[in-house]
């Protein structure tokens, strides 16, 4: 009875470090910005080296915009 509790746990766990590292893929994928202040001044293009939008899970819509100085949140491109 023993050995046969210890295999379960033994799946048991497997099962769910397998669940978790599964899981876990789907973030690389995707960027992980999420931006709860925005920025209200206008960011020259020629400044620009990348615009990502805000990752679909977050709380604020927008984009993050990467400059050479940093990178800087905005709720639209405007």
């Amino acid at each position: 009875m023993e050995m046969k509790m210890s295999w379960v746990c033994l799946v048991l766990g497997l099962v769910l470090l397998m669940t978790i590292s599964s899981d876990a893929t789907n973030f690389l994928d995707q960027p992980v910005h999420c931006c709860f202040s925005f920025v209200t001044f206008e960011i020259p293009d020629k400044e620009i080296l990348r615009v990502e939008k805000i990752y679909s899970s977050c709380p604020n819509k927008g984009f993050v915009i990467t400059t050479p100085r940093g990178r800087y949140c905005k709720k639209n491109l405007q």
